[in-house]
């Protein structure tokens, strides 16, 4: 049977995890056979949006460019999994309409856990004024208003979270559910209850 392309879009500030979340799920759909593409926000902006500032304008035509690369993969039977800040609302709509298998997952977690994390320290330099124009501190990061997947990083385990995507994923038709699962193979008792939790708030269960 032939594979079902879909974006799979991890949008959330820097830090929250998306990067790691997405590695998780990437192996595990790879390991069931699909064919896998993952387009990082930071390695695209290396190779494909090179030249690009971070105004709201270079902002926006840097994720239409890796919308444009995620529907071309997508028409073509490609499981495509990107992972970028990807601030603001309406051009999120506007590629997710362009694409049209789409699957946005918010990856939710409090400013205060992403400084903490931030081995970079980007945060802190945009806190003491040495970097303008950053998501979060003094540029907007425009939340989801209906994303199919919401995990909370700052409560859950990397593991955790990836597998509430991949069950949505399951649930939403993309792909097969299987007798194993991220959840039987790395979870004890509670931590699976957790992720059953989750994704009965939303709606998969």
């Amino acid at each position: 049977m032939e594979q079902q392309g879909f974006t799979l879009w991890l949008t959330g500030l820097s830090c929250s995890g998306k990067t790691t979340i997405s590695q998780i799920v990437s192996n595990e759909l790879r390991a069931r056979g699909l064919k896998i593409e993952v387009l990082d926000g930071d390695v695209v902006r290396t190779n494909l949006s090179k030249g690009l500032g971070f105004s709201k304008e270079d902002r926006d035509l840097n994720i239409l460019r890796v919308g444009f690369v995620a529907k071309l993969l997508t028409r073509n039977g490609v499981a495509t999994i990107v992972a970028a800040i990807s601030p603001y609302r309406l051009v999120r709509d506007q590629v997710r309409l362009d694409i049209g298998n789409f699957v946005e997952v918010f990856v939710k977690c409090p400013i205060e856990v992403c400084i903490d994390r931030d081995v970079k320290g980007l945060y802190k330099k945009a806190l003491a004024g040495e970097i303008k124009n950053y998501t979060g501190i003094d540029d907007p990061y425009e939340e989801p208003t209906a994303p199919e997947v919401v995990v909370e990083t700052n409560i859950e385990t990397p593991q955790q979270s990836a597998a509430i995507v991949i069950k949505a994923l399951e649930h939403l038709g993309y792909i097969k559910p299987q007798g194993r699962s991220l959840t039987t193979e790395v979870y004890s008792v509670e931590e699976e209850e957790a992720v059953k939790k989750r994704l009965e708030d939303l709606g998969y269960l």
